[in-house]
């Protein structure tokens, strides 16, 4: 495929655009591209559902974090997407990378991520996730639970070494849904600091000698739109850690805040300032220590969505269009099974019809998926032309985080693929799972 260099006239607003990777143009009315490449010829040549990456966008995403926190470690959190592409994206673009299982970390190699840029993470690593974090060398295993503060120490055996970190639960609540705060009491995530299970857990790595605790980490939630709830974790992070070096003479090098930045998924929502997050969170940090007589720490985030998400556009194909109990419903040839999020969180999403110019009146649509679920619901009060029909392609922006990643194999319709599209050139990343794929799990009568 090649570039269009055609006069643009586009029919999409600036606003409209807004939430579309920046790439994105309009040649002809109606005929979108994303890093030189027509969306509708991607649906023709690999067919729909399909997610389109644009590696520009999230390249552009990488170094926008490096230039806004300069003197950070910034982590790409794998679970918002990982394929091996992408692992070598972030890799070049000089950003960690944050895994959450074996699975992640086995990807994430064998895309040639150094190991030692690695963290592992989670709430119930299994012994395979730490016998693999630990044969590959990753650069620090944060510590959820109690137990696992054993279980590290006795796998790294006694004459071992490995660096680690404890996750701690600041007690603040921020977020866009309760599904997906992280910082409060009620969740199972991370210590307590108020209970005091986080500094015991502390005292019990520090008889561990093989056991390095580099620092504290805690994460708040996701889709935090304002900087507010970052700056309050700084301050209890902080006064935790000068209750730590008087008690044990403890000068803690790193403070990991975690990630969570929300993006805007249709026109005119909020998106986190990352220039101002940076400047407050430096600040707060430096007054926050200094109060306390503590240096200070070297800061460390974790970004997935504010990454990947806006550098993704799903692709689905119109199969009908129906009118019922007064609401028109676009039903489409993917659906819960390759976006569950919808379904999961309330999530809305703002479609537009690609590859052909359609009507100029606009009508309150519904689109949903293939599924047998009422709840399969991919967009609730979108708003296409009004002409819209069968073998139309809609194409839903901000597609690239937590989509693929949490699909499934529901109804075995099998996960779509994914493509790359970059200067003016399209190429597959991960192919679409067939039925054969599906069948050859099943081996027994």
């Amino acid at each position: 495929m090649t570039t269009i260099h055609e006069p643009v006239t586009t029919t999409a607003t600036p606003e409209e655009l807004s939430v579309w990777p920046s790439s994105t143009t309009e040649p002809r009315p109606g005929d979108a591209t994303v890093g030189g490449v027509s969306l509708a010829e991607v649906a023709g040549r690999y067919g729909t559902p399909v997610y389109v990456l644009d590696e520009g966008e999230v390249r552009r995403r990488c170094r926008t974090y490096r230039d806004a926190f300069p003197e950070t470690e910034v982590h790409y959190a794998a679970k918002a997407f990982l394929c091996r592409a992408m692992a070598h994206w972030v890799m070049d673009e000089g950003l960690g990378l944050d895994v959450c299982s074996a699975g992640e970390l086995e990807l994430a190699v064998a895309a040639g991520f150094p190991a030692d840029r690695i963290v592992l993470h989670g709430n119930a690593k299994t012994p395979h996730d730490l016998k693999r974090a630990l044969w590959y060398g990753v650069g620090r295993i944060v510590i959820d639970s109690p137990s696992e503060i054993a279980r590290i120490a006795a796998a790294v055996g006694p004459d071992g070494h490995q660096k680690v970190m404890v996750r701690v639960v600041p007690g603040i609540s921020a977020g866009g849904h309760d599904k997906i705060r992280t910082g409060t009491e009620d969740q199972k995530f991370g210590l307590s600091i108020s209970d005091g299970y986080a500094q015991h857990a502390i005292a019990r790595i520090l008889d561990q000698p093989q056991l390095e605790l580099t620092g504290l980490h805690c994460h708040l939630g996701s889709q935090i739109t304002d900087v507010k709830p970052y700056l309050a974790a700084v301050r209890r992070m902080a006064g935790l850690m000068a209750r730590l070096k008087e008690q044990h003479g403890l000068t803690l090098r790193e403070l990991d805040i975690g990630g969570g930045h929300g993006v805007a998924y249709r026109p005119g929502e909020p998106a986190m300032d990352l220039t101002r997050l940076a400047r407050k969170v430096r600040a707060e940090l430096a007054e926050a220590c200094a109060a306390a007589g503590l240096t200070v720490p070297r800061l460390i985030i974790e970004p997935g969505r504010a990454v990947v998400g806006p550098a993704g556009v799903a692709l689905y194909r119109v199969v009908s269009v129906k009118h019922t109990g007064g609401r028109t419903f676009v039903a489409v040839d993917g659906g819960m099974s390759d976006n569950p999020r919808p379904a999961l969180y309330g999530v809305r999403y703002a479609p537009r019809l690609v590859g052909r110019r359609g009507s100029a009146d606009l009508a309150p649509v519904t689109v949903v998926g293939r599924h047998c679920e009422a709840g399969d619901v991919l967009a609730a009060d979108a708003r296409l032309p009004d002409d819209v029909r069968a073998g139309d392609l809609i194409a839903v922006p901000v597609a690239g985080a937590y989509h693929l990643s949490m699909a499934s194999g529901y109804n075995a319709v099998g996960r779509p693929p994914v493509v790359a599209v970059h200067d003016g050139r399209a190429r597959l990343l991960v192919r679409r799972e067939s039925l054969e794929d599906i069948h050859s799990r099943d081996v027994g009568l």
